[in-house]
């Protein structure tokens, strides 16, 4: 894809201002609960927001964050902590508290920007000061999808749960996006051919999955010491824009502009055999992903296919792009729903790839 589509530096790569949170309906929720995503928690995202006021919360180096947080009264707070800290045991051990006993919420900060408005929980091991981070935010239906598809399509395992309108999902570490085009990638212990490869790989799992809005801050590069040099793996960490947008190039990361840095990368030390090996490569693990999981993932598509997560407009928007201007296959506009569209571009993109195991040959079209 990137040698067929070269940079646009007229793309403004701009999402919608505003996006509406979906609710989850009774057959996601039944759904989630079936395959134990639906907990009952202790604290809800309602109860977290009863806060007494806000602090600003700055980095290492002073600058101010985008984060704020949040103070309690004493009563509020005595509360919310026994069970902020029920819900990390939940995330990490299945409930299991006695390990629990060392463990203290440091602080609860709060992010007004963006869809979601998260409450980001800092959990500190009163022993040794090692800290972890946790996120509540409300239940919105795309972003499981979302979660959900990362899960099952991605190299990535995510743990999260819900309960009624409230959503948890554990921290994503790596370098964020932002911050690594910033401070990494020019640093001369930076492998860019294996930085370039990963990037490709990670372009195309989004748009087969389409997963949009992929700017620089909503996605982290995780990087491990390999033999002689290192590894990276670049993970989403919004799932806010699971098929909502109506235009195809917002479910592209090499489209924002935030991420030309690594789109000029993997165009400087890549040739066109590349980048297509590396694509064919990522199809084909997701492929092998898609039969292994392909019982649950079709009842997800199944209940995707008669929600909605997206508008009339921007639907038929995205068909006709995908079907007249990528992928030329009438197919895709029949769809009239944004789950079906997405179960059906699974289809175009994966298909020759499918037909290619012998066991799910004859299962391809259920």
């Amino acid at each position: 894809m990137f040698s067929k589509l070269p940079i646009d530096e007229n793309f403004t790569g701009k999402p919608s201002r505003k996006k509406p949170m979906f609710p989850v309906n009774e057959r996601l929720h039944a759904f989630l609960k079936q395959h134990g995503r639906e907990v009952k928690l202790p604290v809800a995202y309602r109860d977290l927001q009863r806060f007494t006021y806000t602090l600003p919360l700055t980095d290492k180096e002073g600058k101010p964050t985008m984060w704020e947080s949040v103070v309690y009264d004493k009563r509020e707070w005595d509360y919310l902590r026994e069970g902020l800290v029920r819900i990390y045991a939940i995330l990490k051990t299945e409930g299991d508290m006695s390990y629990s006993k060392h463990l203290d919420v440091a602080r609860v900060d709060y992010c007004a920007f963006g869809n979601s408005q998260p409450f980001r929980v800092r959990i500190v091991n009163k022993f040794n000061d090692n800290y972890d981070h946790y996120y509540i935010k409300v239940a919105d239906a795309s972003r499981i999808y979302g979660l959900e598809l990362e899960h099952m399509l991605s190299p990535n395992r995510i743990t999260f749960f819900t309960h009624n309108q409230t959503l948890v999902e554990e921290h994503i570490p790596g370098i964020p996006g932002d911050v690594f085009i910033n401070q990494h990638l020019d640093r001369p212990e930076t492998n860019k051919i294996r930085l370039a490869k990963e990037f490709v790989k990670f372009n195309e799992r989004c748009f087969v999955r389409l997963l949009g809005d992929m700017r620089s801050y909503n996605f982290v590069v995780d990087i491990t010491p390999d033999i002689e040099d290192f590894q990276y793996r670049i993970r989403a960490i919004d799932f806010d824009q699971q098929s909502y947008e109506g235009r195809k190039n917002l479910y592209l990361p090499q489209f924002f502009r935030q991420n030309f840095p690594l789109v000029e990368t993997a165009l400087k030390y890549l040739n066109k055999e590349s980048i297509e090996q590396y694509q064919t490569e990522e199809r084909t693990m997701m492929t092998f992903r898609l039969v292994s999981a392909r019982y649950r993932i079709k009842e997800l598509l199944d209940i995707m296919g008669k929600d909605r997560i997206s508008t009339p407009e921007k639907m038929r928007q995205l068909s006709e792009e995908l079907s007249s201007f990528h992928h030329h296959n009438q197919h895709l506009l029949k769809c009239h729903n944004m789950g079906k569209l997405v179960k059906e571009h699974l289809k175009v993109c994966l298909r020759k790839n499918l037909f290619l195991i012998p066991r799910f040959k004859g299962r391809f079209e259920d």
